[in-house]
């Protein structure tokens, strides 16, 4: 017991010398640690009577619940006084100018791609995602593309699995998983956004990574009309309310009749420029006639509906509307071509 009171008085010396909270934490441990001398006292409990253990444990947990009150205190004093310093230390003389804060901005691939799904949104479109990871059913065969088909080669791909599996070379297996999903084999409006992949050079105009925005609208009596009257709304609202589109005869495997579709230059108003290449038009999609085949392979009767369907793509509007002359710009992560696209935010 007399150990004890001198515990008390010891650790009320040292609380004395005692600076900061690290120093606290070292004398608590000294004493309330597993090894402490506090602890160590429990080991003397061996050699009393149970009359005198009971009297001393009672004694020892009353030391425990003493001295960390102790600590506790001077801890809470410590931290205020630490506190106060700080603050002192860190004052902020509000006076001074302020620190501009760089934020970021939409990449004009997403703000291209946003501006294109509202287009499509308010004529009544869905946005549809799919697989990245592809199987060549959909891919391909659905697509009226069988195996052995020359147009494959058209589209080198990045196999994964065999023949089997591939990262997708083009956005169009959406639509036919649509169509085959669709139980009631009723009409359907939908745009599918997404990344594609193809073997090919890098380049200024070529990458092995692109993004595709596709079209697909099924239903009763749709015909060319209908996908010429929406293609020109689009180029209308993406390009400016005087533009014209060109439909140029094509092929896709996907597509009867099938067509290469050009729009009036937006700079040069159709006499001839470099972005134009003196010709007046410019390039920005490919579209077409649903073929029977691709109806049939999703179960749709070609006798009952017909459709249409268009490709855009995404890296070609975004540079022919902003004026970038080389795909690579994109994918760099070039602060200095993306601070661009800050200034247009307001930055």
């Amino acid at each position: 017991m007399n150990e004890m009171d001198n515990i008390i008085s010891e650790i009320e010396e040292k609380l004395g010398n005692i600076k900061n909270i690290k120093e606290l934490n070292d004398l608590k441990v000294e004493y309330l640690g597993k090894k402490g001398l506090i602890s160590n006292l429990t080991s003397k409990m061996k050699d009393l009577s149970i009359e005198e253990k009971k009297e001393f444990g009672k004694s020892l947990n009353e030391l425990k619940t003493k001295v960390n009150l102790i600590f506790d205190e001077i801890k809470t004093k410590l931290e205020e006084e630490e506190l106060n310093k700080k603050l002192e230390s860190e004052k902020i003389d509000i006076t001074l100018p302020e620190t501009k804060i760089k934020v970021g901005a939409l990449h004009p691939l997403e703000r291209v791609k946003r501006e294109i799904e509202e287009i499509f949104i308010s004529m009544g479109y869905d946005i549809v995602s799919g697989p990245i990871v592809e199987s060549d059913l959909y891919n391909f065969e659905k697509l009226n593309l069988p195996k052995g088909h020359p147009a494959r080669d058209a589209q080198d791909s990045f196999y994964i699995e065999d023949e089997s599996i591939l990262l997708r070379t083009q956005t169009s297996p959406v639509q036919a998983r649509v169509m085959d999903a669709n139980n009631e084999k009723g009409p359907i409006r939908i745009l599918c956004p997404g990344k594609t992949f193809r073997r090919d050079d890098d380049d200024a105009t070529h990458s092995h990574q692109f993004s595709q925005i596709e079209g697909l609208v099924i239903g009763d009596n749709i015909s060319l009309a209908d996908l010429k009257g929406t293609l020109e709304e689009f180029a209308r609202k993406m390009f400016g309310e005087d533009r014209s589109l060109r439909f140029r005869p094509s092929f896709f495997p996907f597509t009867e009749p099938s067509f290469e579709v050009d729009v009036s230059c937006f700079k040069c108003g159709g006499k001839g420029c470099s972005i134009c290449k003196g010709t007046g038009w410019i390039e920005i999609l490919g579209s077409g006639v649903v073929h029977p085949n691709v109806l049939k392979n999703c179960g749709y009767d070609p006798e009952k509906y017909t459709g249409f369907a268009f490709g855009i793509g995404q890296e070609r509007v975004a540079m022919l509307k902003y004026g970038i002359n080389d795909i690579r710009s994109f994918y760099t992560n070039d602060t200095r071509f993306l601070n661009d696209f800050n200034r247009m935010d307001g930055e």
